[in-house]
């Protein structure tokens, strides 16, 4: 796994870059924002691609996605998960997408500039 910043002013982004699982459960997440917030100097925003988190977590039944999504709030870090979503017939995630996008805290979007600019836009 590689991270890398992008700053734009006093915002800066962690991109996390690996063709591995990264995430496979709650405890992986905390550690993922655990380690960037420390090695990173406080960086609170992270962009991981969708390929790289357990398929659990877009099963909204598994309550893995509010798990990680509550943690995340809990401690003010913003997240932008790029990736194609369209495959996913569930109306519940389509649903859960849509009301995330709508907000400052989580992002789903296929584009990294979009993702980028989505975190980077916020405080």
């Amino acid at each position: 796994m590689n991270i890398f910043i992008d700053q734009v002013g006093n915002s800066k982004v962690a991109i996390v870059d690996s063709s591995d699982i990264i995430i496979h459960d709650v405890q992986d997440a905390l550690d993922l924002m655990a380690s960037i917030s420390y090695n990173y100097n406080g960086c609170y925003k992270i962009m991981i691609n969708k390929s790289n988190i357990t398929k659990d977590f877009f099963e909204l039944k598994t309550r893995l996605a509010g798990d990680v999504l509550q943690k995340y709030a809990n401690y003010n870090v913003k997240l932008a998960i790029v990736g194609d979503f369209v495959e996913h017939n569930s109306k519940s995630l389509k649903d859960f997408i849509y009301e995330c996008n709508n907000g400052k805290q989580v992002f789903f979007l296929a584009d990294k500039q979009d993702a980028l600019h989505a975190l980077h836009s916020i405080n």
